[in-house]
């Protein structure tokens, strides 16, 4: 059964599993509420008919309030495919038996294929022993797996692996919100799942006007995912008819390329070549962290690099502000397909770099990335920004970054007669020949422009421990 979350399914190993049980749980505001009301709603838009009981002393009124504010909410559902109901009164005054017997011929009347219940808690400290609680699920379990109904118990508080609860369902899934320095960061995780093969781990979620977006881990989302793209020895021009003729002609396509360099080497302006190379047949995309889409054309207009129109090029900007390593990678791999790109300019990777709170995990989160891209037979290059002249050790974000990728080209900038030149150098370049020289570069009013090799003296300038190398 879909929950109506494309995020949660997939964790979910495509949603919960219809008649089974399941325990929602999480600390007040961690999202229980919208979670079940958003798979509500869903439901119902899909013309099911769900319960939704609460143990509030109030009206539901406040709920709705809430709830309004959101994209999946429609009032029209309320009453008729989405029937809410208190049974407060009744658990003061009658206890858990009255309960079970109310959601029973609830449920029935109904017709309903989905039952929340909000307010585990409450229940359960109504309870003398774990017996009756044992008692109490299994009684609502059995009833509404007779009828071919899907419950969800929330419940305000993290139950230990031994309760009698846990024991008693087919699956828990724990929502919380934890601090990482001044930052929140929202994770799920299925606790527990009965005969489904989900995703284990945490897990990122945000919740927002549309309601929850679930992000799985992108290295075990897609740890056996291929996309079936077949390796091809076809070129794909940098957008530079000098650069192409030190690579035999541009990047093997659906390779991955590193431009590493300091600051104002000329890594952005070999995007703009390559991305201006976009057409019909190859759309191109810049992913960026650090420059607004207008500026983005701005520079590309005053170096003379004609960007090509939508939807042959596209640029998707992300500011560097509280951005998330999950979100990114999907958000990425989402537009690659929609928009059919097949050339990717990725400016830069410390935009990655800031936006993953466990920095341990960046090699397998960028090479099960890059592993996608290859798949979805999309060329890439990415740059990495070096503080300093860079020798041929070149680690990237992380120590195994010359494994992840497939070329490395080296941008530098060395100080001669009181004034900077700039070179570049390509360093490797997996299953193909280059030109190991190392090259002058200008960045002209027509964009990088490439001069003559560097002489002998001039290569003991760039690095002495580079030397052998060019």
């Amino acid at each position: 059964m879909s929950s109506g979350i494309e995020g949660l399914d997939r964790v979910l190993d495509g949603g919960f599993i219809e008649g089974a049980s399941y325990i929602v749980q999480g600390r007040p505001g961690a999202g229980k509420t919208i979670l079940s009301n958003q798979v509500a709603f869903a439901r119902a838009a899909a013309g099911a008919k769900v319960l939704y009981v609460t143990l509030l002393a109030e009206t539901h009124e406040r709920l709705f309030q809430a709830l309004s504010t959101l994209d999946f909410y429609d009032g029209e559902k309320v009453g008729q495919h989405i029937v809410y109901l208190s049974v407060f009164q009744a658990l003061r005054d009658e206890g858990l038996g009255a309960i079970v017997k109310l959601l029973r011929n609830e449920t029935k009347r109904h017709g309903a294929t989905l039952l929340v219940f909000d307010g585990l808690l409450n229940a359960r400290d109504r309870a003398d022993t774990d017996l009756d609680v044992k008692t109490f699920v299994a009684e609502i379990q059995s009833q509404a797996a007779f009828v071919g109904c899907t419950v969800l118990f929330l419940t305000s508080t993290r139950l230990e692996d031994s309760s009698p609860e846990h024991t008693m369902v087919d699956g828990v899934i724990d929502l919380s919100d934890d601090l990482f320095g001044v930052r929140t960061m929202r994770r799920l995780q299925v606790r527990k799942s009965r005969g489904t093969g989900a995703l284990g781990g945490l897990h990122q979620f945000e919740i927002s006007g549309k309601g929850i977006t679930v992000y799985p881990r992108l290295e075990q989302a897609y740890a056996l995912s291929t996309e079936g793209s077949e390796p091809s020895d076809k070129r794909i021009s940098t957008g530079c008819a000098d650069i192409d003729l030190l690579i035999e002609g541009g990047f093997p396509s659906g390779s991955v390329t590193l431009l590493a360099g300091p600051a104002g080497s000329g890594k952005t302006t070999f995007g703009l070549h390559f991305l201006s190379q976009g057409s019909p047949q190859e759309p191109a995309l810049h992913f960026g962290f650090f420059e607004t889409p207008a500026r983005l054309r701005m520079k590309a207009s005053k170096l003379g690099i004609h960007l090509p129109p939508e939807p042959s090029f596209n640029i998707v900007w992300n500011p560097i502000a509280e951005n998330w390593l999950d979100k990114l990678g999907h958000q990425l791999l989402d537009r690659v397909r929609e928009l059919k790109i097949r050339r990717l300019f990725i400016d830069g990777l410390g935009g990655f770099e800031r936006a993953a709170i466990q920095r341990e995990r960046l090699t397998e989160f960028l090479s099960t990335l890059a592993n996608q891209l290859r798949e979805l037979g999309v060329t890439t290059v990415l740059t990495w920004e070096l503080s300093e002249i860079p020798t041929t050790a070149v680690t990237g974000p992380t120590s195994q970054m010359s494994a992840i990728i497939d070329n490395l080209i080296l941008f530098r900038q060395l100080e001669k007669d009181h004034d900077l030149e700039r070179t570049i150098a390509v360093q490797k370049m997996r299953d193909s020949h280059f030109v190991t020289t190392t090259r002058k570069l200008d960045i002209t009013d027509k964009g990088l422009a490439i001069g003559d090799r560097l002489s002998s003296r001039e290569r003991s300038g760039v690095t002495a421990n580079n030397s052998d190398k060019v």
